[in-house]
């Protein structure tokens, strides 16, 4: 499967079209978990709240604790080829782009679940 989303907002809406928002949800906070990094997403989070929060922690991660950032990115399952096509220098866009990605990844996570499982 190829997801082709543009931005996150076509992601999130997707994903409630699809019923998998909840899921969704709590994917991220599993893996972040066990990454042993704490995320305070309630499971009644809005789209535009998830996207705040999880661009506000991946930041927070990249400046403040890099080593827990690529454990999460590991953990999620980020592609490394995506993260190195990352062109920005600056650090708010880095972490918008990147909680792009991790909300694509744990989008294909549930989704294959959800078809598949």
């Amino acid at each position: 499967m190829i997801i082709n989303f543009v931005d996150s907002k076509e992601l999130l809406q997707a994903s409630i079209d699809e019923a998998l928002y909840e899921s969704m949800l709590a994917q991220i906070r599993k893996d972040f978990a066990l990454a042993n990094i704490f995320i305070d997403l309630p499971l009644n989070s809005n789209p535009k709240n998830l996207k705040t929060i999880l661009h506000q922690k991946i930041y927070h991660l990249i400046t403040e604790r890099f080593m827990d950032y690529l454990n999460v990115l590991y953990i999620i399952d980020v592609s490394e080829k995506a993260i190195k096509e990352i062109k920005s220098e600056d650090t708010l866009e880095i972490a918008d782009q990147v909680s792009f990605l991790v909300l694509k990844r744990e989008y294909q996570k549930v989704w294959f679940r959800k078809e598949y499982g």
